[in-house]
């Protein structure tokens, strides 16, 4: 796939603008790449509840786990389904709501320089290779863009998170990803 970034947005993905999202602090450079997971609901997949989520307009009555994250506003730049499709939410220059309280190599509020790519999955169900194709080729492509982000800067949002956070989980391969991105850089 030929991919581009226009105007901070993923050519080949369904855009779904978030308003969870504000712009960067200005001295901020993207230099990191978080994985992230979520299925909704916990564990179930292709009910299109994320979009709605992430967009604040996810019908809470319709299962009991929504009541507990209905006040929630989150979002992620994108989320790869379990196809490999490629939903984008936020522009890349601007912050998504992605990462929450953390932090890497010492630098706290990863929001502020990180881009947050959601795979639709949990902690203990496989990833699809469509899916790690996907991410591969993104990352691929942000790696190209953004100078300050290296392949030692893509990480998985328990690191960034400890003890908070186990997203993308023991599920996700990370040889096996690693193995894919290096097909694209």
């Amino acid at each position: 796939m030929n991919e581009s970034i226009q105007d901070g947005w993923l050519a080949s993905a369904r855009h779904c603008p978030s308003p969870n999202c504000n712009d960067r602090p200005a001295d901020a450079t993207v230099s990191l790449l978080v994985v992230h997971n979520i299925s909704l609901p916990p564990g179930e997949f292709g009910s299109g509840y994320i979009e709605a989520f992430f967009c604040n307009q996810l019908p809470v009555e319709r299962h009991p786990y929504f009541q507990q994250i209905r006040d929630l506003k989150v979002s992620a730049h994108l989320l790869i389904d379990r196809e490999g499709n490629a939903i984008q939410f936020v522009p890349f220059e601007r912050r998504a709501w992605h990462a929450g309280r953390s932090a890497f190599q010492g630098r706290e509020e990863c929001n502020d320089f990180s881009i947050g790519i959601e795979l639709e999955g949990s902690d203990h169900i496989p990833y699809t290779d469509a899916q790690y194709r996907r991410l591969a080729e993104v990352a691929g492509l942000l790696l190209s863009r953004y100078p300050a982000l290296t392949p030692e800067r893509i990480t998985g949002h328990s690191d960034i998170a400890p003890g908070r956070k186990t997203d993308p989980g023991p599920a996700f391969d990370w040889d096996y990803f690693r193995a894919q991105l290096a097909q694209h850089l």
